[in-house]
Order: structure tokens, then C-alpha cells, then sequence
């Protein structure tokens, strides 16, 4: 059988998708401003997303610092069916603090 790739690059479209159904995705946000609060929100809706087993997420040049990333990481937790995570986070600037 073969899984249809679904691509989306604004969050909100994202976000009001059915999160059930996705098996294989593409996201693409990069350069769009994201925050540490927007990161999280993606990250709660990744969460929905149980039968995901193939995900690329571009979140390049953006605002995530590391709370954003946290959350991001550990609502990836969630995917428990996830086997190929193809992640871009590169970074004009990375936000560190407690350093």
C-alpha cells in the first residue's frame, strides 16, 4: 500500500488537519517566525498524530529557543509508531540561556 505524502507549510492549516490520519508528512516552516509558543503548539498537534511513521519538519530560521525545542522534542515522544525523523533546525541564532 502507498502512503500519500501530505505537505503543509503554514501551521494553522496544519493544526485544523486530520491529525489522526497522518502517516506520512512534510512540513515545511521554515523562515516563518516561529516562537517558542508556536513550536510548542506544533508540538501538541504532532502529538495527535499516532499513526505517523515518516515525518521532515524544516524549521529552519526561526525564533525557537530552547523551551520551544523542548516541547517540540518531547511531544515527538508521543509518536510512538515515528520510525524516520528528518529534522532542519538550522538557526541564523541560536537563543541559549542558563548558560
Amino acid at each position: 500500500m502507498i502512503q500519500q505524502i501530505k505537505k503543509y507549510n503554514n501551521l494553522e492549516e496544519f493544526k485544523s488537519s486530520s491529525l489522526l490520519s497522518h502517516q506520512v508528512l512534510h512540513i515545511d516552516l521554515q523562515e516563518s517566525q516561529m516562537g517558542d509558543e508556536d513550536a510548542s503548539g506544533l508540538g501538541s498537534a504532532l502529538a495527535n498524530c499516532i499513526n505517523l511513521s515518516n515525518l521532515t519538519l524544516d524549521l529552519s530560521n526561526n525564533q525557537i529557543g530552547d523551551e520551544g525545542a523542548s516541547g517540540l522534542g518531547s511531544a515527538l515522544a508521543n509518536c510512538i509508531n515515528l520510525s524516520n525523523l528528518t529534522l532542519y533546525l538550522q538557526q541564523k541564532q541560536f537563543i541559549c540561556f542558563g548558560l
